[in-house]
């Protein structure tokens, strides 16, 4: 089997900015986002030698999300502008590797990779890796899709597998949106039901599997919670539909632009010179071509992938 990875660069990014100390280069740019970005891009390339990857960034402008929607995620505080004055380096970082940046202008990064990960899944041969903070895309877990999220600051990491989505959520990963739906997420002020919390929620979908289903057995609920799910219905559907990927944005997988073997060293070493990442640039000579391994180095091991 092949190894497909896709990064959600926002939610990397972001888990970097917060995760390693602020530090300047010489001529005074803030580049601690893009140390963390570049050093856990390094970090796969040597360890996992995938054979193919990719990046999707968010997009300025609102998404349909929030034109569905005016509230969605109103309640963000919005990041420093040193936050995103980084930006433009992580792409030129991004670039200098050759990977290709896939994104959708109204679509956030994280309908991106569900769409690229769901072509993937026609690669008879071909597994899927998203890695990314943000917790949403566990409900993108399948049988060849997986997600790889750091847990403490970019160090300490965990892959999801389909057992591992029910064994911390209880549930399955489709119905991650459907948990969202009748709780809600405080993160991306998705509403929800009002007076349904998780053990509530789970409860539910543990019986009924999906909130459609709970609505059509609304009769067997009694009290209040029969009350709080009737006064909100229509918020617990539009609260679904806010928090499900879609997986049909309209862009198309080139897996054979995905090649990961296709950087230029010394490009890359130039721009870790400008930016000042003296302890990466030894990093560069680990990387080995994929022409050179043998077909048994292209094993996946789940458990112990990064």
């Amino acid at each position: 089997m092949k190894k497909l990875i896709l990064i959600d660069g926002n939610a990397i990014m972001h888990r970097a900015y917060h995760a390693i100390p602020p530090f300047k280069t010489s001529k005074g740019t803030l580049v601690n986002a893009v140390y963390g970005f570049s050093s856990m891009l390094l970090n796969i390339l040597n360890k996992e030698h995938p054979d193919f990857i990719a990046v999707s960034f968010d997009m300025k402008g609102p998404t349909f999300r929030h034109e569905e929607y005016k509230e969605y995620k109103a309640t963000r505080v919005q990041a420093p502008d040193d936050f995103y004055e980084q930006i433009p380096m992580i792409r030129r970082v991004v670039e200098a590797f050759g990977i290709p940046i896939y994104e959708k202008e109204g679509f956030e990064a994280d309908d991106v990779l569900g769409t690229l990960s769901l072509q993937a899944e026609k690669f008879d041969d071909v597994y899927t890796y998203i890695v990314t903070g943000d917790m949403d895309a566990i409900q993108l877990v399948s049988e060849k899709t997986f997600v790889y999220t750091p847990v403490k600051g970019i160090a300490e990491t965990i892959t999801y597998d389909i057992p591992k989505v029910f064994a911390k959520y209880g549930l399955t990963p489709a119905q991650i949106p459907e948990l969202k739906g009748l709780k809600g997420d405080t993160s991306d002020n998705i509403k929800g039901v009002n007076g349904v919390g998780d053990k509530t929620a789970l409860t539910l979908l543990q019986k009924y599997e999906t909130i459609e289903n709970v609505y059509r057995h609304i009769d067997e609920i009694e009290g209040k919670l029969k009350e709080k799910l009737s006064i909100d219905k229509d918020s617990a559907f539009q609260s679904l539909h806010l928090a499900t990927i879609v997986r049909d944005v309209p862009v198309t997988l080139d897996i054979d632009a995905c090649v990961s073997n296709l950087y230029d060293k010394e490009k890359i070493a130039i721009l870790f010179q400008e930016f000042e990442f003296k302890s990466l640039i030894p990093k560069l000579t680990n990387f080995n071509n994929h022409s050179d391994r043998s077909r048994a180095e292209n094993n996946v091991d789940q458990q112990t992938l990064f």
